[in-house]
């Protein structure tokens, strides 16, 4: 059985940056944590927290149309799990038949992550805390 800690964050791509960024914080009470503009995507991304816990990594980008495959589409872009220790995770996912993705090191926090499908295909991502 996978060891999940917590629910990191849950990642949304929007339409329409200034309204959705509006529309959180503004309508939901979130709080922006940080917000970075990704030049080389054209594209804005937003960390939100509620109650000071951070809940949701906001995206835009240009013309995204709307989800007919993952990843970078309008809506859900996928559901994060925080992890202590990924390696050991990737194996337990593995002996369940499960794929996943390479590794990739978060730029912001240099962290590690990885993301694998459920059965239908929802992007799902671990996400490790420490080592």
């Amino acid at each position: 059985m996978l060891n999940i800690d917590k629910m990191h964050h849950i990642a949304v791509i929007c339409s329409d940056y200034s309204k959705s960024k509006d529309f959180y914080c503004h309508t939901l009470g979130f709080s922006l944590m940080a917000e970075y503009y990704r030049a080389e995507r054209g594209s804005w991304k937003a960390d939100l927290a509620l109650n000071g816990q951070y809940m949701i990594e906001l995206f835009s980008f240009p013309s995204p149309p709307e989800r007919v495959s993952r990843p970078e589409a309008c809506g859900l872009r996928h559901l994060a799990f925080s992890v202590q220790d990924l390696d050991l995770a990737i194996t337990q996912l593995n002996k369940d038949g499960v794929e996943c993705e390479d590794i990739r090191i978060d730029p912001y926090t240099g962290k590690r992550f990885t993301f694998f499908s459920d059965p239908d295909g929802l992007p799902l991502e671990l996400y490790e805390q420490s080592l």
